[in-house]
């Protein structure tokens, strides 16, 4: 196996063209036809879900997202039951991140030729995990497309409208350095970077790693990659009247953080491995990937990052416990370099090395 250090962009995902595409398709938005309608938009492309005031008082957010390449493990595996859970997770999550909860869910399924006991599981664990998020699946799409994907594949789309009153839009305040940063659990890597890992899998000659309790197979550590994305609506909407911002830490990992407010910049100690999903030991010890890379890729095990005054951090932390999640203190938001923009600086835990990034936004 090489040595040579891994990039996303060498398994063929390019994050400065993802960023540029958002981009022009902001400057799409100034095309608008109806202006009283686009008055009402309070938030649109490029946040974690679009705003929209049906009242002066009522107002809906709108997602939407698909589950990537980890779809491919699931083809390898025949393990189809958990991946839907990805799909809700990766729209309802979004929604917490603009105070929203989750009302109704629509999916898209589409496929070569339609196997009803792959696409049945598949939509059964939509239905869970929406029933799970505190949402509904009200309905969607199953297209078949002969020749479009190969024979047993299928790729997924989720769509997901939520409520929130004017009052609950988040970020709530305008961030200010000395305000704590609380990260709640991953359940892995989520539904981000599979690509990559999927490089890193297929160039693998050992699918076990000292003191990381795998299976010497393959099969056991791509269950271990299937592991569905964990669903937070239920046990952090209750207290978001606490919290000032929220970032979800999807695609580009550490870089969401920027997004609850690019005035600042954003200082995080991940907590030790031992405390976190175990995959990331396995991450850690291939030495394939660096730090940097990975804090920009994945979520290293932290799932959701709250924003919160620092008198209030004890009482979140508590909260959080109450609702089984697990949750630390991972650093504070600090004041932005002048003639800089914001960034990141990301430590690992003093007990794996002194490895650090520092992200620019």
């Amino acid at each position: 196996m090489s040595s040579k250090p891994v990039r996303y962009v060498d398994a063929g995902v390019d994050r400065k063209k993802g960023d540029r595409l958002v981009e022009g398709i902001q400057r799409l938005g100034a095309f608008r036809r109806n202006p009283d309608l686009a008055k009402r938009l309070k938030s649109t492309i490029g946040g974690y879900a679009s705003v929209f005031e049906i009242t002066p008082k009522h107002w809906i957010a709108a997602t939407t997202d698909g589950v990537g390449t980890k779809l491919k493990l699931a083809f390898e595996s025949g393990l189809h039951e958990t991946i839907g859970q990805d799909l809700v997770a990766m729209s309802v999550n979004d929604l917490i991140c603009v105070g929203a909860r989750p009302l109704f869910f629509l999916d898209y399924f589409a496929t070569s030729g339609l196997e009803l006991s792959v696409a049945s599981r598949v939509i059964a664990g939509i239905a869970r995990a929406c029933a799970d998020s505190g949402c509904l699946l009200v309905g969607g799409e199953t297209a078949e497309m002969p020749g479009m994907y190969s024979q047993g594949e299928y790729d997924l789309a989720g769509f997901c409208v939520g409520s929130l009153s004017s009052s609950e839009l988040l970020p709530r305040r305008r961030l200010q350095p000395g305000d704590r940063l609380i990260g709640i659990a991953s359940s892995g890597f989520h539904s981000n970077g599979y690509s990559l890992l999927r490089r890193l899998l297929d160039e693998s000659t050992s699918f076990s790693v000292r003191g990381v309790p795998f299976s010497r197979t393959r099969r056991a550590l791509v269950r271990e990659l299937l592991t569905p994305t964990a669903l937070y609506p239920l046990g952090v909407l209750p207290l978001l009247g606490e919290v000032s911002a929220v970032a979800h830490i999807t695609g580009s990992g550490f870089l969401n953080l920027p997004r609850m407010g690019e005035h600042v910049s954003y200082e995080i100690t991940l907590p030790p491995l031992s405390q976190r999903a175990r995959v990331f030991t396995w991450l850690h010890r291939l030495e394939r990937v660096s730090f940097s890379e990975c804090a920009q890729t994945f979520n290293l095990g932290i799932g959701l990052v709250l924003a919160v005054e620092a008198k209030k951090a004890k009482r979140v932390l508590s909260r959080l416990g109450q609702q089984h999640l697990r949750a630390w203190d991972l650093g504070q938001v600090v004041r932005r370099a002048p003639k800089q923009g914001s960034q990141v600086l990301v430590r690992a835990s003093e007990l794996e090395g002194a490895s650090e990034a520092l992200l620019e936004y």
